[in-house]
């Protein structure tokens, strides 16, 4: 984040919005202005393998105390990489399973703002049925007191989610995802 004209950090201030009760309420995530990819490194880690998801909805919650939770629904039958015989491959049960667990969800249990306009944020991902507790940083790339700006990159060993095809290790078991997301102050 390039710093402003006072040469401060552009995301510096998050922290004090949300430790300041400037953020307390309901938030809710804004669909047009948000993207959640995918990368996977395919062919003994000669080719990167880049998606998104075209559907997701998500929503949270700031208290009193600056604690952050909520939850993030993807839709994982909108699932992309411009390849349809691909495509398909990843809805099958080898992968997400859509037809017994359409939606990828992450549920945020509790994030606290760090110095530096950083979430440390705790919780879950369930994908194919399967939920495995998950931690991660998110960066604080825009934040007022009707609109924040979040983005956090995950890597997941997607065995842990029986996600185990990948003949002759041709596909690496671990998974990157980028979440762009921007959440507007929701109406009471």
């Amino acid at each position: 984040m390039a710093p402003d004209e006072s040469g401060q950090r552009q995301n510096s201030g998050a922290a004090a919005l949300v430790r300041g009760g400037k953020l307390t309420g309901r938030w809710q995530l804004d669909p047009a202005a948000s993207r959640v990819e995918f990368r996977v490194k395919h062919f003994w880690h000669a080719v990167t393998v880049h998606g998104w998801f075209e559907r997701f909805a998500g929503a949270g919650t700031v208290g009193q105390d600056g604690v952050v939770s909520g939850r993030l629904s993807i839709d994982a039958t909108s699932l992309n990489t411009k390849n349809k015989q691909r495509d398909k491959h990843l809805r099958s049960a080898d992968f997400f399973d859509v037809e017994h667990h359409r939606d990828v969800v992450v549920t945020v249990e509790r994030a606290t703002p760090t110095d530096g306009g950083q979430m440390a944020v705790a919780g879950t991902l369930e994908a194919a049925g399967i939920r495995q507790p998950v931690t991660f940083t998110a960066e604080v790339t825009q934040a007022s007191a009707d609109a924040v700006t979040l983005r956090a990159d995950l890597v997941v060993d997607r065995t842990l989610f029986g996600m185990t095809w990948r003949p002759l290790g041709i596909a690496a078991k671990e998974a990157a995802a980028t979440v762009h997301a921007r959440f507007t102050r929701a109406s009471p």
